[in-house]
């Protein structure tokens, strides 16, 4: 089968930021499958010439990247540049590309319109997988704002909805949204994101929950972004030091996102940086591994939203692999899962409890017992529920569902036969 792959975000293990994309394109290669990856460069990829589009092959990838830089530091107007420029060229590019089914993974929103485009012109159905509730999440956070814009783009969402031929969403959270939300939408499948076990490998067994009396690092890599909320970090952080001052919290950022400089400024003020708070550059995927080793506990946070509680963030899905205790500051799907499964703790997301929260968390991350057991929770339920080769197989299903090989695709007209 000939997979066609839009991703405007695509990440290698080699770089920062998640490693979805990658690892279900690969996975997908291994199985047999023709996959080509359209997607931007951001200053990411080492390219041979200066053109406008490169194709490189990333371990069995053929890659398309369109030169196109993005940063969450760029302003607002910039940044919709960026995403205008990525969809005109790719709708254009991919009319070129052969394919016999489309993956596109949003966000933003507007990486559906080159599949639109190939659906309407070429007839190839597309799937659209929902990475983060849009515009449900950007209105909640008053960045997208009047009622014009905000109609127009919920008329939008449907309209993807109405014309995918399935629609995958990376929690239950977000299914139901969805549901809520939107009419006539196809088939919605969960397959949340990926906890590669594999890659985690060397940072599980690990001495350093072992060795609590020494510093109890909590891990933070991700964005430093409007969305994280990382102020309630260094909040909490301020609260934790009389307390105990061997907890520690070490943020790794990816990308400098637009809070970075704020964040960064908070911190000092408080006399927190280089004390109990540690703000670091980016490291790559493949770094952070050995990063979790010494780490006593993975976290993830968000603005206290519920719209934001539908999240999957990568952030959760390493943790897990790496055989830690995750630690949240949310309600919603995964503190279900951390409560059901015992593996890790919520913070209480009200500001105003925040002396309690900081008791209650430093007596947690000194139960050295406890920390192990959850370790070894989080790990088994990452081999037993967030695989890839689980996200793997789903996708297959889909995949099957809409092109039959050999059969007449219901969607296209045309008899499909496999890749060779």
């Amino acid at each position: 089968m000939r997979i066609l792959y839009i991703h405007q975000y695509f990440n290698t293990p080699q770089k920062s930021g998640g490693t979805r994309s990658y690892d279900l394109a690969s996975q997908f290669v291994t199985n047999g499958h023709q996959v080509t990856l359209i997607t931007a460069t951001r200053q990411k990829f080492d390219l041979p010439n200066k053109k406008r589009w490169q194709i490189i092959n990333i371990d069995g990838i053929e890659v398309h990247a369109l030169r196109n830089d993005y940063s969450n530091k760029m302003s607002a107007l910039r940044r919709i540049i960026s995403f205008l420029e990525f969809t005109a060229f790719s709708s254009i590019h991919i009319l070129k590309l052969k394919a016999d089914v489309i993956l596109a993974t949003s966000t933003p929103l507007s990486v559906a319109i080159p599949a639109l485009i190939k659906k309407w012109l070429h007839k190839t159905p597309f799937i659209f997988e929902v990475r983060d509730i849009w515009p449900e999440a950007p209105i909640a956070l008053g960045i997208i704002k009047g009622k014009m814009a905000i109609k127009t783009s919920c008329w939008f969402e449907q309209y993807i909805y109405k014309n995918a031929a399935a629609i995958v969403a990376l929690s239950t959270d977000m299914k139901t949204s969805i549901i809520k939300r939107c009419k006539q939408v196809p088939e919605i499948t969960v397959i949340p994101n990926i906890s590669e076990v594999n890659r985690f490998e060397s940072a599980r067994n690990s001495n350093s929950i072992k060795n609590l009396p020494s510093k109890k690092i909590v891990l933070y890599a991700g964005s430093v972004a409007m969305v994280n909320n990382i102020e309630y970090v260094v909040k909490l952080a301020e609260v934790l030091l009389p307390m105990d001052s061997s907890i520690v919290f070490h943020i790794y950022s990816t990308g400098k996102g637009n809070r970075f400089e704020a964040v960064k400024s908070m911190a000092i003020e408080k006399g927190l940086m280089g004390v109990n708070f540690f703000l670091k550059d980016a490291v790559s995927k493949n770094e952070l591994t050995g990063i979790y080793r010494e780490c006593s506990a993975g976290s993830s946070f968000v603005a206290n939203i519920p719209a934001l509680w539908a999240n999957s963030a990568n952030k959760f899905f390493d943790t897990l692999a790496a055989g830690k205790p995750i630690i949240i500051n949310h309600e919603g799907w995964q503190a279900e899962e951390i409560r059901k499964h015992n593996i890790g703790f919520v913070l209480d997301s009200n500001e105003d409890n925040l002396e309690r929260t900081a008791k209650d968390f430093a007596d947690y991350l000194n139960n050295k017992a406890l920390l192990i057991l959850q370790g070894q929770n989080a790990y088994n339920l990452a081999k037993e529920k967030y695989s890839l080769t689980i996200a793997v197989a789903n996708y297959e299903k889909i995949f099957k569902k809409i092109i039959k090989p050999g059969k007449e695709n219901p969607v296209t007209g045309r008899i499909h036969t496999p890749a060779t």
